[in-house]
């Protein structure tokens, strides 16, 4: 199996790459037995990479350390095009590394077994929520004065909003009621 991170070939033996996609849902069931779940989308697909590096190839755990702690402008993770099987068959074009990077001696062999986390940048699922239209919140507010709003007398006029034609006829009737003239 070949690994390649922006053209460079990722070095080892044994290497064993497993892909994950990861489904959010909440369980709706509450203190029932009932079975149903909300759907809150799909998570950034992830690569885990198993491999192991002989002591003596200690060069490729080096330059496998160098893209894991690659970084542009800003201090960000750097994010690499990936070329492998098993990615392609997610999907997965783009990624950075993730959840770090271990390396542990080997009980028998005089090697390091190696295993690290990429994570999908830049996914389709991404991609079609960015273009989506965002909800526009809109500011929410009722006739009338708010309460606290200090320094007016309470001659209930509030002269800052205009008033709709229905709006003006209830204050007058509001006016008439209340006692105000």
């Amino acid at each position: 199996m070949t690994l390649l991170l922006d053209g460079q070939k990722v070095q080892g033996k044994r290497m064993k790459v497993t892909a994950n996609l990861r489904i959010e849902a909440d369980d709706m069931s509450g203190q029932t037995s009932g079975t149903e779940k909300a759907h809150k989308g799909f998570k950034p697909k992830t690569l885990t990479v198993s491999l192991t590096i002989p002591y003596v190839d200690k060069d490729n755990l080096r330059s496998l350390m160098r893209l894991a702690e690659a970084t542009v402008g800003g201090g960000q993770l750097k994010t690499y095009r990936v070329v492998n099987d098993t990615a392609a068959a997610f999907g997965i074009r783009q990624v950075q590394f993730a959840e770090g990077v271990s390396a542990r001696e080997d009980d028998v062999l005089a090697q390091w077994i190696v295993q690290f986390t990429l994570s999908e940048k830049l996914s389709n699922p991404e991609k079609v929520e960015s273009r989506r239209k965002a909800n526009g919140t809109t500011a929410q507010s009722a006739p009338g004065q708010s309460v606290g709003a200090g320094g007016e007398s309470g001659s209930g006029t509030g002269g800052a909003q205009e008033l709709t034609g229905f709006e003006s006829v209830l204050k007058r009737v509001d006016d008439y009621l209340g006692g105000a003239s």
